[in-house]
C-alpha cells in the first residue's frame, strides 16, 4: 500500500524511532522537522540528569505578541515514548518497522500514541490551508510532547506544565491524544481520571517455631486485619461522573522459605484507584487510623502517583462531541474509567480531555491500528480546531 496520507506516513516514520522510555531515538527530531515546516516555533526541553534525563518538545504556532490573555489557544498533548516490545520474535513484523498490512499499521506506538500525534499534525497541516486559523486574531496552537509518559512521569509533562506557566503559554483547552476508544474511533472521550494511591505496608513480629507460637509473635494476624478494608473491595458508591473507588492487594511477602518458622516480618502491597469522593490524604489518614487500632509495630510507605480530576461537560467537550459526530456519526460517551495519563498534570493549566485511537492492542505484541482510523482521527482533530477558531 504505497498511497497513504501524510498522517499515516508520519506515523510510520515515528514508529521507526525505537523510543522506548527514556530514549528519544530521533522521534522528536522527526516532529521538529515537520512542525517547523508548518511554521511552528519548536523549543526542546530537557529535564533531569543522567539516566533520568528526558527530552520533551513544546511547539507554538501563533503571534508571540498575542500570547497573553487575548489568545484563542488550543493545545494538543502527547508522548513519543513507548513501552518495551517484549518478545520481538513473537511479533509478525519488526516492532519498529511501521509495516502496513491488511489495512493496518503495525509497530510499537501505533495506537499509543504515535498515530494520535501524527493525526494531529496532519489536522493542523490541513487547517492552515483554510481560513479558520488567523494568528492576527490571536489564534494559537501548541503541542506539548513528552518522552516520559510511559516512565516515571517526573521529567516530562509535569515539568513542561511548569515551563508553560512560567513563559505565558497557558492554553484555553487541551486535548490529549491517548487511545481512548475501546472498539471504534468515536466511542469514548475521557473527561477525567481516577487517582492512584499505592502502599507498601510492613508489620513487625517476632520469629519463632510454629510448634511454640506463644514464644513468637506472628505478624500475619495483624497484617491481615490491617488489609481487610483494601482486599478487593469498593470504597464508595461512586458519583455522577465516577465509578466506585476500588482497592486491591497486589502482593504479600515474608521472604520465609521455612514451613515451620513464624516470620519476624510480613509485608504487603496494595493499590487504591479513587474518585473525587476522596483525596490521597484522606485515604492515608483513614487507613493509618485503622492500622493504629489494629496495633503492633507497623510502617506504611505511601505513593500517590495521581490525583483524581474531572473536566465537567462544557465548551471543550461540546466541541469534541460535535466534531466526532460530524465525522463518524457516533455519539461519544464521556468516561472517567481506566488508568492514569498526563492529563492529570495538564488539568492544573486548563480544561483537558482525552481522545485518540482504538486502544485494544496498546502495550501488546503486534500493536497496530487501522490505517483508516488515523485519517478519521485526523479529520476529527481538524474539525475540533476549525470549530474552536471559528466560534465567536
Amino acid at each position: 500500500m504505497d498511497d497513504v496520507s501524510y498522517s499515516v506516513d508520519l506515523t510510520q516514520r515515528l514508529i521507526r524511532c525505537p523510543s522506548v522510555t527514556p530514549a528519544d531515538a530521533g522521534a522528536l527530531d522527526v516532529l521538529v522537522t515537520e512542525l517547523t515546516a508548518l511554521g511552528f516555533e519548536c523549543t526542546r526541553l530537557a529535564f533531569g540528569d543522567g539516566d533520568a534525563r528526558i527530552d520533551n518538545l513544546f511547539a507554538w504556532l501563533g503571534n508571540k505578541a498575542a500570547s497573553g490573555t487575548e489568545t484563542k489557544h488550543f493545545c494538543f498533548a502527547g508522548h513519543t515514548d513507548v513501552v518495551p516490545v517484549g518478545d520481538a520474535d513473537a511479533w509478525q513484523f519488526d516492532p519498529f518497522s511501521g509495516t502496513l498490512d491488511q489495512g493496518n499499521i503495525y509497530g510499537r506506538g501505533a495506537s499509543d500514541m504515535k498515530g494520535g500525534i501524527a493525526a494531529f499534525v496532519g489536522a493542523v497541516a490541513r487547517l492552515l490551508a483554510r481560513d479558520s486559523f488567523d494568528p492576527a486574531k490571536g489564534h494559537a496552537i501548541s503541542l506539548m510532547i513528552t518522552g516520559d509518559e510511559e516512565g516515571d512521569a517526573v521529567n516530562g509533562t509535569v515539568k513542561m506544565v511548569e515551563w508553560v506557566q512560567e513563559h505565558g503559554f497557558v492554553p484555553d483547552f487541551c486535548v490529549v491524544g491517548e487511545p481512548t476508544n475501546p472498539d471504534a474511533v468515536g466511542d469514548v472521550i475521557k473527561n477525567g481520571r481516577r487517582g492512584s494511591l499505592s502502599c507498601q505496608l510492613t508489620v513487625e513480629g517476632a520469629q519463632g517455631h510454629v510448634a511454640y507460637p506463644h514464644l513468637a509473635d506472628n505478624p500475619f494476624a495483624r497484617l491481615l486485619d490491617m488489609l481487610a478494608p483494601v482486599n478487593s473491595c469498593e470504597l464508595d458508591g461512586g458519583n455522577a461522573f465516577f465509578d466506585p473507588s476500588t482497592a486491591n492487594i497486589t502482593s504479600i511477602d515474608t521472604n520465609n522459605p521455612a514451613g515451620n518458622v513464624i516470620p519476624a516480618r510480613a509485608q504487603a502491597r496494595f493499590n487504591i484507584r479513587f474518585n473525587t469522593e476522596h483525596t490521597a490524604d484522606s485515604l492515608i489518614g483513614w487507613l493509618e487510623e485503622h492500622f493504629t487500632r489494629v496495633g503492633g509495630i507497623w510502617h506504611a510507605d505511601w505513593r500517590a502517583s495521581a490525583h483524581p480530576f474531572l473536566t465537567e461537560p462544557g465548551m471543550l467537550t461540546d466541541i469534541m462531541i460535535a466534531a466526532i459526530s460530524k465525522v463518524t456519526g457516533r455519539d461519544p460517551q464521556l468516561s472517567t474509567s481506566g488508568g492514569t495519563s498526563d492529563a492529570r498534570f495538564i488539568t492544573t493549566l486548563c480544561p483537558v480531555a482525552e481522545f485518540g485511537l482504538v486502544g485494544r492492542t496498546m502495550h501488546k505484541v503486534d500493536e497496530h491500528t487501522a490505517i483508516a482510523d488515523i485519517d478519521v482521527l485526523s479529520a476529527i482533530y481538524e474539525n475540533m480546531l476549525a470549530s474552536y477558531f471559528e466560534a465567536a
